[in-house]
């Protein structure tokens, strides 16, 4: 399977993620840019997830069905279940079909992977879909995959 670069001018691989990107900011989801999409890309499906939160993988964030020449997300997607490009937002841990960001515990540092998916056909669910729902869909279709980590610890205020 193909590799996408993902990467972001928010912050760099393995980085702490700005307090604006996380319910300590303003709680936007950060610019992503991917490069390397396969030929016969249909779509493009993200999946952000915490797998150091406490009670198990935590979602953050899910979307699918963005357009496949589709190669960034800009700054603060809106926080709507349907976008105007096609595109649709699952639901996420916090019971949201919109990003979340980084919310750890106090006093514990915890990584968050920003997945991006080139999938070769749309997605054919809708709803409050879970990143498991996704990922049972993609099941066969994923073209490349690729993601960028990044690390948030809460700051005391």
């Amino acid at each position: 399977m193909k590799s996408l670069i993902v990467t972001s001018m928010a912050f760099n691989e393995g980085a702490m993620i700005p307090i604006a990107y996380t319910c300590d900011g303003e709680d936007i989801s950060p610019e992503l840019v991917w490069a390397d999409t396969p030929l016969g890309t249909i779509s493009i499906a993200v999946i952000v997830e915490d797998p150091d939160a406490p009670g198990g993988v935590f979602i953050h964030w899910v979307l699918y069905n963005l357009p496949g020449g589709t190669a960034s997300l800009m700054t603060g997607v809106p926080k709507v279940p349907h976008l105007p490009d096609g595109s649709e937002q699952g639901m996420n841990s916090f019971g949201r079909s919109s990003y979340r960001g980084p919310c750890p515990p106090k006093g514990q540092r915890h990584r968050y992977f920003f997945r991006v998916f080139a999938l070769d056909q749309k997605v054919n669910i809708r709803g409050s879909t879970t990143a498991e729902h996704l990922k049972t869909a993609m099941k066969g279709h994923v073209l490349a995959e690729g993601y960028l980590m990044g690390t948030y610890q809460r700051v005391d205020r």
